[in-house]
């Protein structure tokens, strides 16, 4: 079999083996503002990439378990980079990252292939997954590829949601709708509260979601990204303009 379906199914089970998924597929022919490809052409195709729950831990643990420097400052990074470009020199791609300048527009691609949109807390809802999820980098292609079918509509939970929980369970309010209030995060995780709630079971307002709770990571995992969380905020005003809720 070959062809453009077979190429997915061929790229799912090289990330399958990462714990990652290909998570969508949207189709940017004749877009100007598709992103460049290696060879400077425009892709046509990008196949968006990322675990659900807590499915990349398993492999990225004992990855980072084997570098004498723990993978460095930005472990998960390093570790996607290591695997996503295997995966596109392997099958004639081009890989893109978050991190990574010129900073692609991941969230709309997310929308776009998915269906999603934003939670109160700035990450993206998705409706079997709630907010255990992420998106680690995406292959561009520089053919069309079979984009599958979705629903013209996808159900929105927040917007079924009354009591909004993960708004009201932040110790500090942090969260609100003007947004995500940096300072207040940083000051409470240096507390005791903070480092014996969020610090170490994960965010409060994140976990109070019902949604997916199913897909919710795992405890260890938790504690990662929130030390990556509280790393990136000690980075100072420069950075906290990216900053979000960890991913």
């Amino acid at each position: 079999m070959s062809g453009p379906s077979a190429l997915l199914d061929r790229i799912s089970d090289d990330l399958a083996t990462h714990g990652l998924f290909a998570r969508g597929v949207l189709c940017l022919d004749g877009e100007t503002s598709a992103p460049r490809l290696a060879d400077g052409a425009a892709a046509r195709s990008i196949v968006l990439v990322g675990p659900i729950g807590g499915s990349l831990w398993p492999a990225f643990e004992p990855w980072r378990a084997t570098r004498s420097d723990r993978g460095g400052d930005h472990p998960l990074d390093a570790w996607s980079k290591q695997i996503l470009n295997a995966v596109a020199e392997t099958h004639g791609a081009t890989a893109y990252f978050p991190s990574d300048q010129p900073y692609q527009p991941f969230q709309a691609w997310a929308k776009q292939a998915e269906g999603l949109k934003p939670s109160p807390l700035g990450i993206l809802m998705h409706p079997q997954f709630g907010l255990w999820h992420s998106y680690r980098g995406a292959l561009g292609f520089s053919q069309v590829l079979d984009e599958p079918l979705k629903p013209d509509t996808v159900s929105h939970a927040c917007d079924h949601c009354v009591d909004k929980p993960c708004l009201s369970r932040c110790p500090v309010n942090a969260i609100g709708p003007a947004g995500f209030d940096v300072r207040a995060c940083r000051a409470h995780l240096a507390t005791e509260a903070g480092q014996a709630g969020c610090m170490q079971s994960g965010c409060l307002a994140r976990n109070a979601c019902p949604v997916g709770e199913a897909f919710r990571y795992p405890g260890p995992q938790l504690r990662f990204h929130m030390q990556a969380h509280r790393h990136m905020q000690a980075l100072g005003p420069a950075r906290n303009s990216q900053i979000r809720l960890p991913s």
